[in-house]
């Protein structure tokens, strides 16, 4: 039974609890405090007070705390992707590879917050200098999803502290049991409330936080309209808001493109983690002349993918995270086969499967762009396949869409990825390679997505903000100061 981590140690709550439910099985696997509000200022005061402190702490000592932090995560790794596994559904190999970025992402971080702290400019006058600082903000509020609960909240905690701030994180009802294991991690190695770990409902404690005067930063992960919101309540104090919130995002198959590459990676872009991935290849696109080749080739691939616990390792999809994300995928193939679209393998729940929330690798085609299965984010194991008549074509219908995540395209054409790379609206681009991060580019979306960045510099800039200092060495008069001589000689006197 897990508690609130509160300035560095366990705290009980008074209130009820919250189920943490195994979407392989549908076991209660644990409970979880049903956070106050009283939690959240209790978290509040706790960062206030290590933020005195921490702010001042030199660069490199950040940094040997942050590698730290990273070498304890890659000694658990095992336990936590076993962990994520149970409480999230993601096979266990892919929760793995999470364990591996989280730590990466920490040590990227350690060494990045050493880089800089700020520029010199150029002066305009003599016997002066002038530069910028980079300055925390104070304490930051991380809102963390239920699909990368280590790995998003690892985007946001270690720039942040980098940065000089402190941190409280609110984690998933859904997928909150990892974030809490490493509590004893953030304990080893960083002083009581510069990391602090509350969990409840976000319309609780969640917003909670959001309004409290004592939070300087409110960090989300989630959709458009949790995102307008918090937004809302954030503007009204202004109050800095970081926020990704979602995609929608095209992948693009080129004449060009290599069919067996292609959809092998288009399945992959398509139905990792379930589907639920915010850069998920959601509206897939396809040249007219080799759409029915790499329609065939798509299908071969869904119908071979293993659906399964992710704790068997012949699993290649586990499932869904809830059974309110189960019915909502159901009821937009639905409405998509009522207007028109075909199935082609899966469109339905599971028959192997007595418990859990399995759905089906799914193939459609037929599929028309204003339906809501592809108009709006879908998050589940589904491939809607349209056909395009070129590169101008597919262009304007990618563009089509109120977020602007990420985008994809298959091909060797330069003139062709080129062109969508500069004319589709997304925060990343991939060419032959979907869904691929690099800790030292930044991550974000345009848009409804949202206008923050995550990772590389723009990241940890995200949670500093900058002060210019001018700088005169010598004390003088200015003849500018009010004297009648410098008057007179003015233009116009």
């Amino acid at each position: 039974m897990r508690h609130q981590w509160i300035g560095g140690q366990w705290l009980k709550s008074n209130r009820d609890r919250i189920p943490v439910i195994d979407p392989a099985t549908e076991a209660v696997i644990d409970h979880i405090p049903r956070g106050t509000a009283a939690d959240a200022d209790r978290a509040v005061q706790a960062a206030r007070e290590a933020f005195k402190t921490w702010r001042w702490l030199p660069a490199v000592e950040k940094a040997q705390r942050l590698h730290a932090t990273a070498r304890d995560l890659r000694t658990r790794q095992k336990e936590l992707a076993t962990v994520m596994t149970e409480e999230g559904g993601k096979p266990f190999c892919e929760n793995r590879d999470e364990v591996e970025w989280v730590a990466a992402c920490f040590d990227y971080y350690a060494e990045i917050g050493r880089n800089s702290r700020g520029s010199s400019l150029p002066p305009v006058a003599h016997h002066q200098v002038n530069f910028t600082i980079k300055e925390p903000y104070g304490v930051v509020v991380g809102i963390i999803p239920w699909n990368y609960p280590l790995l998003l909240m690892a985007w946001k905690v270690a720039p942040a502290l980098m940065a000089g701030n402190t941190v409280i994180l609110k984690p998933s009802e859904e997928t909150p049991l990892s974030t809490l294991d490493i509590a004893d991690i953030f304990g080893a190695h960083l002083p009581p409330g510069v990391v602090n770990i509350v969990t409840g409902l976000g319309e609780e404690i969640g917003e909670a936080l959001v309004r409290h005067s004592g939070t300087d930063l409110i960090a989300l992960t989630g959709s458009v309209e949790t995102g307008k919101h918090i937004g809302q309540l954030c503007a009204a104090q202004v109050k800095k808001f970081h926020g990704e919130l979602g995609g929608n995002d095209p992948f693009i198959v080129c004449s060009d493109a290599d069919l067996e590459i292609a959809s092998r990676a288009c399945c992959w872009a398509a139905f990792l983690n379930t589907g639920q991935v915010c850069t998920s290849a959601k509206r897939i696109y396809v040249f007219d002349d080799i759409a029915d080749k790499f329609t065939q080739q798509v299908v071969k691939v869904a119908k071979s993918l293993r659906l399964g616990n992710g704790l068997d390792t012949d699993t290649d999809i586990g499932p869904l995270i809830n059974r309110r994300q189960m019915e909502d995928v159901e009821s937009r193939v639905k409405d998509a086969v009522r207007d028109g679209a075909k199935v082609l393998c899966g469109g339905c729940r599971s028959p192997k499967f007595k418990k859990g929330f399995f759905y089906e690798p799914t193939v459609m085609v037929n599929v028309k762009q204003k339906m809501r299965l592809v108009h709006t984010e879908t998050f589940g194991p589904i491939l809607p396949i349209m056909r395009v008549k070129g590169i101008d074509h597919v262009i304007e219908l990618a563009n089509d869409s109120a977020y602007g995540l990420g985008a994809n395209i298959y091909t060797n054409n330069m003139e062709w990825a080129m062109a969508a790379m500069e004319r589709i609206t997304a925060g990343t681009f991939w060419i032959n390679d979907p869904l691929t991060d690099n800790d030292a580019g930044p991550f974000g979306g345009m848009r409804q997505t949202g206008h923050s960045r995550e990772l590389g510099e723009e990241g940890i800039d995200e949670f500093r903000e900058t002060k210019h200092v001018h700088l005169d060495y010598k004390q003088e008069l200015k003849p500018y100061w009010y004297s009648k001589q410098y008057n007179k000689d003015a233009p116009g006197v």
